[in-house]
């Protein structure tokens, strides 16, 4: 059922109001307050809020203070990227004894950061964080979407990746994003991202749960009561939210589905503002039955799972391309354990997400591309908390290593379940050799051609594809016992496939497939097939010193990002400002983003914009950026340089030492609304 007008509760507090920044190379731009108190009703008032300009104190235990976050400059978002920037607010960097959470909302954060500081394990964290980002960005994920969770066990060493991706419908075809049907070959209406046949079988809640019965310490049903509180009794919008359902075309494809139009919107259809207490009492009845009998409450054929293929099988007036899912998927949807990607980088062992997810592989020969090159010698300079200035070099290199690694990954990687990789394993794409033949096609004089090759891994009958990926989030979480959870989370595109029921939305997750199967009748390794998992770019990253005989040592890092297919940029640079460039966690999540993926000829290096040490400026008779030294150097030096605004979500935790004694250091990222918690203190 839709929800009806007074089950969303829609008391307003003054919006934040938009103004112009008085700094002289962002005269004219729009400003936006990114602060919320994310605790209840947050206070306004008819003055805008005043700049931050140095990063707020740092909270003690597990208490918000409220200065998640101040003013940050709204520049040009990319067109291409998953959600709207929302600026930059400087962070600073918290250190704490034992535990630590981070992720990209200031209410999830304090509920994991609970866990932990109650004895909780970092996958109960996940799991009571996962439920209250459901409803404090919904866009970015929740149980109508997907997961991939890295886990390391200190007490064995063990590093597990739990798969918890989308799966295709049993009864999709290989054409089933690409046309409506074999006798009606137009687009899905009113597109394919927001068709039924988007919706893939979602499994966050099995991965979830998978991961809680081997490695959870508190009950599964005391992890759901904050997000049923919560949904009961209501939370301020977070500005992030409420940009996100803001806008005439978003608002519109709102107001297609009742349910989602009853939820997001005010009776006058304008979109709730941010800070409006809004309540869903739908999603808490949903989260009671799951606490109480599992995550069969959604999966089986019940109430939850009928509500979910009714919606996805819906043409709204016969305007919308239904889906095909049917009962029979949900109740057969398995969560997966699988090996994790784990390869050597200096004096480091790495281990990411292995596939369907290409972000294990692909930041993998990132790093052994540019092991091959002193980075150490191309440091940052001005290093400051924002993470400097980054050399013109290191920034070549790395994007030059990032249109090698998409190159492969576009051609090679998909769901190996379904298409195995070259050579019957990853190994084959990550040896040193052939990492440093690749390397060697580098120029530190002048750019690649993009786009670049696939290398030559044998004779494998396969068309590259290249698919947009859009909306995610992600948590790091380390427990007192020393375990860790890297988990990236997703709806796909932000809002998903605009489809909602009970309360969450649906994802789109199916649009990450390669619309057609083939390519100049070469067939396409991330093409639809029943039951296929379609290629993501996802990349929970976790990081161990190395011990004198080589193998793993002690934890050393977390880290991961929310951002579609640039995920694997964003924790490319943020592990290698932290491993060769000896930042703190928090300078290398809030270094500028930077990276290349290998698209069209041209294919741009991004240069995030929205960053305090990026001068966007436009100089007579220039471009944008000319007159910033990185930009610049890399246009000298041939790159097409694309400075919009970037929207990661970056979030890292470093295991160090502080007068003899382990602490954990931990960073959230600037341009979203994330803060650090633990059992903090001040060194």
């Amino acid at each position: 059922m839709p929800l009806s007008e007074d089950q969303t509760a829609s008391t307003a507090v003054p919006q934040s109001s938009l103004q112009a920044s008085c700094s002289p190379r962002r005269k004219g731009i729009l400003a936006l307050a990114v602060f919320t108190l994310a605790l209840g009703a947050c206070g306004g008032g008819d003055d805008p809020p005043p700049v931050v300009t140095t990063p707020p104190a740092t909270p003690s235990g597990c208490e918000l203070d409220g200065s998640t976050g101040g003013q940050a400059v709204v520049l040009p978002g990319d067109p291409s990227a998953p959600e709207q920037a929302t600026g930059y607010a400087p962070k600073a960097t918290v250190y704490s004894k034992t535990y630590m959470a981070v992720t990209n909302n200031p209410l999830s954060t304090k509920v994991a950061c609970d866990v932990l500081k109650d004895g909780g394990t970092a996958v109960d964290a996940a799991v009571a964080a996962q439920m209250v980002l459901n409803l404090v960005e919904p866009q970015s994920s929740g149980i109508g979407g997907g997961a991939f969770i890295m886990y390391y066990d200190a007490a064995t060493k063990a590093v597990t990746a739990y798969d918890g991706r989308e799966t295709a419908p049993a009864g999709a075809d290989e054409n089933y994003i690409q046309w409506k049907s074999a006798s009606d070959q137009t687009a899905p209406a009113p597109s394919a991202v927001r068709s039924g046949r988007s919706i893939g079988t979602p499994g966050t809640l099995r991965v979830l749960e998978l991961a809680h019965s081997e490695h959870g310490k508190q009950p599964w049903k005391a992890l759901f009561s904050p997000a049923i509180k919560l949904a009961t009794d209501g939370f301020a919008i977070p500005p992030r939210m409420a940009a996100a359902i803001s806008g005439t075309t978003t608002v519109a494809n709102i107001q297609r589905d009742p349910e989602m139009a009853a939820y997001f919107l005010n009776p006058d259809g304008t979109p709730r503002a941010v800070n409006t207490i809004i309540k869903n009492p739908a999603l808490a009845n949903v989260f009671s039955a799951i606490a109480s009998d599992g995550a069969d409450a959604f999966y089986k054929n019940g109430p939850i799972a009928q509500a979910i293929v009714a919606k996805i099988q819906t043409t709204y007036d016969g305007n919308t391309t239904p889906g095909v899912t049917t009962l029979d998927d949900l109740a057969n949807y398995q969560a997966k354990k699988r090996t994790a990607v784990c390869t050597t980088y200096r004096q480091y062992e790495i281990c990411g997400m292995p596939p369907p997810s290409s972000g294990g592989i692909a930041v993998a020969q990132i790093l052994g591309i540019v092991e091959n090159f002193d980075m150490a010698s191309h440091a940052p300079t001005l290093v400051d908390q924002n993470g400097g200035r980054p050399s013109v070099l290191g920034a070549h290199l790395l994007g030059e290593a990032g249109h090698l690694a998409y190159a492969d990954r576009n051609k090679y990687v998909a769901d190996t379940d379904f298409i195995g990789l070259p050579g019957g394993g990853w190994d084959s794409m990550l040896n040193k050799p052939y990492l440093s033949q690749r390397a060697s096609l580098i120029s530190t004089t002048g750019v690649l051609t993009t786009p670049v090759a696939a290398g030559n891994l044998g004779d494998v009958p396969l068309s590259p594809s290249s698919v947009e990926e859009r909306g995610t989030t992600h948590l790091s979480l380390h427990d007192k016992y020393g375990n860790v959870v890297s988990m990236t989370t997703t709806i796909e595109s932000g809002l998903g496939s605009y489809h909602m029921t009970n309360g969450f939305l649906l994802n789109n997750e199916l649009t990450d497939f390669n619309a057609a199967p083939s390519v100049d009748g070469v067939l396409v390794a991330n093409r639809v097939q029943p039951g296929k998992r379609p290629r993501s770019s996802m990349s929970p990253t976790l990081v161990f010193k190395r011990n004198a005989d080589g193998s793993r040592g002690d934890f050393y890092m977390t880290t991961g990002s929310p951002g579609g297919a640039t995920i694997i940029q964003y924790v490319a640079k943020t592990l290698v400002a932290s491993l060769d460039w000896g930042m703190d966690a928090q300078q290398a999540v809030s270094m500028i983003d930077f990276g290349g993926s290998n698209g069209a000829a041209g294919s741009p290096m991004i240069v995030g914009g929205e960053h305090p040490n990026v001068d966007t400026s436009v100089p007579s008779g220039g471009l944008a950026g000319d007159n910033d030294p990185l930009v610049r150097g890399l246009r000298d030096l041939g790159h097409t340089v694309n400075i919009n605004a970037q929207s990661s979500g970056l979030s890292a935790i470093i295991r160090s030492t502080i007068g003899g004694s382990a602490v954990l250091v931990g960073g959230a990222d600037p341009r979203r609304e994330g803060v650090v918690l633990g059992d903090t203190f001040k060194p």
